[in-house]
């Protein structure tokens, strides 16, 4: 049996596969392609071909793909086969240079948000030599990126390698001005924590609303849930550690280095962390992750939910994204050398994330925006919908001190006792880990906590690159031109201290003195999707982007319709599955259950009179208005959907927001309340209880 060691990588074309199998000549040209941004040559691209199908093949590939990420928020793929027919009738295995580099997908089936219509099909995908090639399922996969005929960006990836560009060529700007010239690239770097939930696969088949939705649109409560907080980091069942295992195996041979595993708050929730990499290369690779944790959780007997908020009343999973920044020798710009104090580098580029926070609070919330994240946001579990930046005290003190020219000394300790000389002593990070803020540094780099668990790493990364950019970019237009450097660093520090300080918040995000603190401090709360998206086309957010280049006014556009439509056509399925499963599952169990206990309450009256029925007709009585109030809810739930269907993005997403919701609310509680009396042989699905506890004793 061989080793992690042995076998990581093993189905990916990566360095050590390119280095083995191309020429040294051509190896080399690739590797500046990839390090540096040179154009590929046309040879070098036919030598890679023919070394990666001959690779493919010794694998059992048979297939390629250009494997895209268009604006669905999942993948896509076209399979080719590499077969080509040759003179004596049969068939040889061919892969060109122009077919690795260029492919045409159809585009008009894939949304476009009115970039493209309907009856202009024609798309392009181009590789992107900066993400290894692998094999998967007897097809090599080529990471691509997707455009339309006329070149604009159909996908999430290629506006985040434009927004990696911009922070690159600002990055190297703030770094020639304290005197470094051996960086030749600064790349974000991202690791990114996955959340997930495993229910038994039988008990998922049963419930439309999972099949349908993703989550749980009915579900009264079970008895136990998440009070007594024993599920986090408790002991992995062994069917769900043999999933596991497996999960890893098949990433490691994929060259994806998942690194952490645990159960999560809730019961049957679970996390999966990977080891930092590249943003666009970790962009992938969660693609990746969320893919092969589905269809591996089908062979163990469970589904996986990648749903934001699949049970109502437990924690919901997110996906967070820790982001920095490094050169290409290694150095990460968000740890400082020694003292933070004394690296004004160090707390330029902090200041350059707290500006770049403040000013673009909606930005922000906009990246993280589904129907999905929209029952996430504000619970006990996530961030508040409030974007605030959490620098911990010590590392606050620091830049107020800076700002204000004196001096700081350390208020705490770097080593600290626990009680016991039993115990070594315990080496103390420079700040806390704050669990109730959005956006957290934890000392060398920043956490982003409000992604959603089934949302692509993408567009949230554009984003943080491109008004970081943006930041650094005003930044590095002062210093060049001051003679000073460090007096012009300590001014910008003072100024940013001055001017964004109403984003820095140490304290406690779910107290609800904060909201009202935040509103004083004229911080945005965008509770709901249909409360932000409309301000991605605000002017400075068309300003910003198509400034720096990373989306053309159109393509920006483009995604603030997308946004929208998915958010109402989400929401628009969840009540019609809500209406099928209330009126032709939830209402006959009432009726059926109601029945039996009039046969029960018959029999009794005619042994001991109506006073041995009280169970049987009260409960009859409460069943009886229950169905009524769920027949009403059903039926205003239909006709307010066909009232609101209009396809006005914002104002069906609007109404989605005021009234088709809370009336899905309404008939969701009264259903809920028939379940608590209903006798569970009569219930039409699977519970809380069957759905989040058998899992735990796989």
């Amino acid at each position: 049996m061989k080793s992690v060691p042995e076998y990581f990588g093993c189905n990916v074309f990566d360095d050590r596969a390119m280095r083995a199998a191309l020429p040294a000549g051509v190896y080399s040209s690739l590797r500046r392609t990839i390090d540096e941004g040179s154009k590929l040559d046309s040879d070098v691209a036919e030598a890679v071909a023919a070394a990666m199908k001959d690779w493919a093949v010794e694998k059992g590939a048979t297939h390629f793909t250009h494997w895209f990420q268009p604006l669905t928020g999942i993948t896509a793929e076209k399979h080719d086969s590499f077969i080509e027919r040759s003179p004596d009738g049969g068939v040889i295995m061919e892969f060109s240079g122009k077919e690795l580099i260029q492919g045409e997908p159809d585009a008009s089936s894939l949304p476009s948000g009115g970039l493209r219509a309907t009856f202009e099909a024609r798309g392009y995908t181009a590789w992107d030599p900066t993400s290894y090639a692998f094999v998967k399922d007897g097809i090599l996969f080529i990471p691509t990126a997707f455009c339309s005929y006329t070149g604009e960006a159909l996908d999430a990836k290629t506006p985040l390698l434009r927004s990696m560009d911009v922070l690159n060529k600002e990055a190297l700007r703030i770094l020639k001005v304290f005197g470094d010239e051996s960086a030749k690239r600064v790349s974000a770097y991202v690791g990114a924590e996955q959340e997930y939930f495993l229910v038994p696969k039988d008990l998922y088949d049963k419930r439309e609303d999972l099949r349908y939705a993703g989550r749980t649109l009915f579900g009264a409560p079970a008895p136990k849930q998440q009070e007594l907080e024993d599920h986090y980091f408790g002991a992995i069942a062994p069917g769900v550690a043999c999933f596991m295992k497996e999960v890893n195996t098949k990433l490691w041979e994929l060259g994806i280095p998942a690194k952490t595993e645990h159960k999560e708050v809730a019961p049957a929730q679970h996390e999966l962390a990977c080891v930092y990499d590249v943003v666009n290369v970790t962009t992938d690779q969660n693609q990746l992750i969320m893919e092969i944790l589905k269809e591996t959780a089908e062979k163990y007997g469970f589904a996986c939910l990648l749903h934001e908020k699949p049970f109502a009343g437990v924690n919901g999973s997110g996906k967070h994204n820790n982001w920095s920044i490094a050169t290409d020798t290694g150095v990460n710009l968000m740890s400082p050398k020694g003292h933070a104090k004394d690296d004004l580098r160090f707390l330029l580029m902090i200041c350059a994330v707290v500006k770049a926070v403040d000013m673009h609070q909606d930005l922000l919330r906009i990246s993280v925006a589904t129907a999905g994240n929209d029952h996430r946001l504000g619970g006990n579990e996530a961030p508040p919908a409030v974007i605030s930046v959490y620098l911990g005290e010590e590392l606050t003190a620091v830049l107020n001190a800076v700002a204000a020219g004196t001096s700081h000394k350390e208020t705490s300790t770097k080593e600290m006792t626990i009680g016991t000389e039993v115990l070594p002593g315990i080496r103390k990070d420079n700040t806390d880990r704050n669990r109730t803020s959005p956006f957290v540094f934890t000392g060398n780099k920043f956490e982003f906590r409000m992604i959603g668990s089934s949302d692509s790493l993408a567009f949230t990364n554009v984003v943080l690159n491109t008004v970081i950019a943006e930041a650094l970019k005003g930044f590095a237009d002062k210093l060049e031109k001051t003679k000073d450097v460090t007096k012009g660093v300590r001014a910008i520090i003072a100024d940013t201290l001055k001017d964004h300080s109403r984003i820095i918040f140490n304290g406690n995000g779910y107290d609800d003195s904060w909201l009202e603190e935040a509103a004083r401090r004229g911080l945005c709360n965008f509770r709901t999707t249909p409360d932000c998206v409309p301000h991605l086309v605000d002017k400075k957010n068309i300003k910003l982007m198509t400034g720096l280049g990373v989306y053309s006014e159109t393509e920006l556009r483009s995604r603030y319709e997308i946004i929208l439509e998915n958010y109402c056509k989400t929401v628009e399925i969840e009540s019609r599955t809500m209406e099928e499963m209330a009126v032709k599952h939830i209402m006959p169990a009432l009726g059926k259950y109601a029945g039996k206990l009039a046969e029960v309450a018959a029999g009794k009256k005619a042994v001991a009179g109506d006073v041995a029925c009280a169970f049987e007709t009260g409960t009859i009585r409460k069943l009886s208005e229950l169905t009524d109030g769920i027949y009403e809810a059903a039926g205003k739930l239909t006709a307010l959907r066909e009232k609101i269907s209009t396809g006005e993005w914002k104002k069906e997403s609007e109404d989605i927001r005021d009234k088709l919701i809370p009336a899905m609310d309404d008939l969701r509680r009264k259903c809920d309340a028939a379940e608590v009396i209903t006798a569970k042989e009569y219930w039409p699905f699977p519970t809380y209880g069957d759905l989040m506890f058998d899992v735990i004793r796989a």
